[in-house]
């Protein structure tokens, strides 16, 4: 039983450590080969669990072997456009200026039925609205409306909207998140001197507050009776 408990907390970071190492982006892909490393990397590290005969050695060899092709792989991905598209293979046009590539979809063994369906998921229910789609090379639809059918913007409008901030989390499960806190360029002291009117004193009576767009404070407390009373703070 020991010997179980150390091989599968010692794979798993190893698993863990190979998946960091892959990067964000790699895993947000998800392109052929990246789903058949992590097939190989997830029964790789299964078989020394199962079997304490197997050698752990062995086993973490060969992750750290799919790592270092996974990485090189896509290094060369960067550097070469054809072997990406070897690898990974390149977008496919469905629709091109409102025209259905009928080709295409053969090609791909895509019907009609299945195309609307994917459109309709994409809140484009009718194909006479589509002006481009395109599936990405990781197997997504991307659907690029008509113009007379892409909703209004400010821009269209002739309004100039004013600069806009990423919303952030400042204080969560009573934590604060000081990072944050410097992002938006507020400090500790300004943050206590919104909170003081609510008469909060203490992050611990905070279950969740974060800054909008507009840098306005939102702040989420729990109340005895198990609701949540939000309050916004300009």
């Amino acid at each position: 039983m020991t010997i179980i408990l150390i091989r599968t907390i010692v794979l798993y970071l190893m698993v863990l450590f190979a998946i960091r190492i892959m990067g964000k982006s790699e895993l947000s892909k998800l392109s052929p080969f990246q789903l058949v490393v992590l097939f190989m990397i997830a029964e790789l590290a299964s078989l020394p669990i199962e079997d304490t005969n197997l050698s752990l050695i062995n086993g973490t060899t060969a992750i750290f072997t799919l790592l270092f092709l996974q990485v090189t792989i896509s290094y060369l991905s960067l550097k070469c456009e054809w072997f990406k598209n070897f690898i990974s293979g390149k977008p496919s046009v469905l629709i091109e200026n409102g025209v259905i590539n009928e080709l295409e979809l053969k090609r791909l063994r895509i019907n009609i039925n299945d195309l609307t369906e994917q459109l309709r998921l994409k809140n484009s229910p009718s194909l006479s609205d589509v002006a481009y789609a395109v599936i990405e090379s990781n197997g997504d639809l991307s659907v690029i409306p008509k113009p007379d059918k892409k909703p209004l913007t400010p821009s269209d409008m002739g309004i100039t909207k004013p600069k806009e901030i990423m919303p952030l989390i400042l204080v969560c499960d009573g934590v604060l998140y000081k990072n944050n806190l410097h992002k938006i360029g507020w400090d500790e002291e300004y943050l206590k001197s919104l909170l003081l009117p609510m008469k909060i004193f203490s992050y611990k009576e905070i279950l969740m507050a974060f800054c909008d767009e507009q840098k306005q404070l939102h702040v989420y407390q729990p109340s005895g009776d198990g609701k949540v009373s939000v309050e916004v703070i300009v």
